[in-house]
């Protein structure tokens, strides 16, 4: 039975996702990516034209999945002061639920990988700071920008210890009694 349009492609990102899941990770290449599949690397070039293209459709699946998350929680959160917390929980639930995308988020993934790549997630971050300051900003809560800057740098924090920690100590746990300390 032939395959939906897409639908190996899908294939392909969910299994590089998944081998980025391994709590003792190394580098991918396109053969060990190809043996998971079961198919020649040929078969992944015939979807892909490189494997920084792999990365980018990981890369399309984060931005996509968290910028929907965030226009939904600004349009539905009543307490502008209560979205910067809701969209930092988000970050982390989400990262929680994909942990071979956490690789990719904090950049280890993309280590020798093109720049391209690692330029892309920094403005993935921009842009997600960029909705913590407006949450901020719509709550008249002091120095939007250096709040949602340390709401940043502690949901960072948190995924880069989820990765180093072999995906172990979960970026949400706790994360209920600390944002009482990040609001404060």
């Amino acid at each position: 039975m032939p395959r939906a349009k897409g639908e190996r492609k899908l294939e392909i990102l969910k299994a590089l996702a998944e081998m980025l899941e391994a709590p003792r990770w190394a580098k991918i290449t396109t053969a060990a990516l190809a043996a998971k599949l079961d198919v020649s690397e040929a078969a992944l070039y015939r979807h892909f034209a490189s494997k920084a293209q792999m990365y980018e459709g990981l890369i399309e699946f984060i931005e996509s999945s968290v910028f929907t998350l965030t226009n939904k929680i600004t349009s539905e959160e009543a307490e502008a002061g209560g979205q910067a917390g809701k969209l930092v929980e988000m970050l982390l639930a989400f990262a929680e639920k994909n942990p071979g995308m956490v690789r990719v988020m904090t950049g280890d993934a993309l280590v020798g990988e093109h720049e391209r790549l690692q330029a892309r997630m920094n403005q993935f971050y921009d842009r997600f700071e960029a909705a913590l300051k407006q949450a901020l900003r719509a709550a008249a809560d002091g120095d939007a920008a250096g709040r949602a800057a340390m709401l940043l740098r502690y949901a960072i924090g948190s995924l880069h210890q989820y990765a180093k920690s072999g995906f172990a100590k979960k970026p949400t746990e706790g994360y209920a009694a600390q944002r009482g300390f990040l609001s404060a």
